[in-house]
C-alpha cells in the first residue's frame, strides 16, 4: 500500500513578504533566481493575474520540465500549488507561507506532502523533494533581499 509522507522547510528573509510572494509566484522569473536547478521557466497557463489559481509554471531545463498548476493565491500571504502533469510522485501539494516578521521581514514555510508512486519510494522522494525545495528557499530568500 502505498503512503502518505509530507516535508517543511523553514526560512527568514530581511524581505518582505510582498517580494517573496512576488518572486516565488512568478513562473517566469524563476530562471533567474532559482539557478542551476532551474535553468528555464515560464508559463504553461496564464491566469488572470501571474500564479494566481488555474495558472501552471514550467520549471526546469528541456526537455525535462515540471509543471506546477497554482490551487490557491492569497497576495503577499500564501500560495499552493501542485504537479500538472505526470510526476514521480502522487497527490503532490505545496504551500508557501509568507508571514510578516516583527520588526521586519518574512517567515517563509514552504511544505509539501504526497502519496509515493511506488510503494517504498517514499522515503527517498521525500529526501529528494525537501532538497529541492530547501535549495530553492534559500535561493528565493537571496534573490529576493539582494534586490
Amino acid at each position: 500500500m502505498a503512503r502518505t509522507f509530507s516535508f517543511e522547510v523553514l526560512r527568514t528573509s530581511n524581505a518582505s513578504p510582498e517580494r517573496l510572494f512576488r518572486l516565488e509566484t512568478d513562473g517566469a522569473r524563476w530562471s533567474e533566481w532559482a539557478k542551476p536547478l532551474i535553468v528555464q521557466s515560464g508559463w504553461e497557463r496564464w491566469a488572470e493575474r501571474p500564479g494566481d489559481v488555474g495558472a501552471v509554471r514550467r520549471v526546469g531545463l528541456f526537455p525535462v520540465f515540471m509543471y506546477e498548476e497554482t490551487l490557491e493565491y492569497e497576495e503577499n500571504r500564501r500560495h499552493v500549488y501542485t504537479f500538472a502533469r505526470s510526476a514521480p510522485v502522487d497527490d503532490y501539494r505545496a504551500e508557501v507561507t509568507f508571514t510578516p516578521r516583527p520588526g521586519g521581514g518574512t517567515e517563509l514555510r514552504w511544505r509539501g506532502s504526497f502519496t509515493e508512486k511506488v510503494p517504498g519510494t517514499g522515503p527517498v522522494a521525500r529526501q529528494a523533494l525537501r532538497g529541492a525545495i530547501s535549495f530553492l528557499s534559500a535561493r528565493l530568500v537571496r534573490a529576493a533581499e539582494r534586490d
